[in-house]
């Protein structure tokens, strides 16, 4: 049987994965998204699992409005990247750090 320490550990894993993708990779704004989105859903497994394990939906209902917000946050992201790549012709962040008009 699968217990409430599984999803923890489980949540943890994920979110390790995502800090390092964030440390380790600095230059492609991309994955640096990825990362970030990564980390919600790990944060999203442990509402999950405690909502599941407590008998109580509050959790479960909590995750769909993260999800909401991670869904237009990751859309916008993506939009401006699209909008840096068009202009700079990179997704370098080193690259975009100057802010010219």
């Amino acid at each position: 049987m699968i217990t409430l320490s599984h999803y923890i550990v489980l949540g943890a894993i994920l979110f390790c994965i995502s800090l390092a993708g964030l440390f380790i990779n600095r230059k492609n704004v991309l994955v640096l998204l990825m990362s970030i989105e990564l980390m919600l859903l790990a944060v999203n497994t442990n509402f999950v699992a405690f909502s599941r394990f407590h008998g109580d939906a509050s959790g479960q209902v909590f995750v769909f409005f993260i999800l909401t917000v991670a869904a237009a946050e990751s859309a916008i992201g993506l939009a401006i990247l699209v909008l840096l790549f068009r202009n700079r012709s990179t997704i370098n962040v080193g690259e975009i750090d100057s802010m010219k008009g």
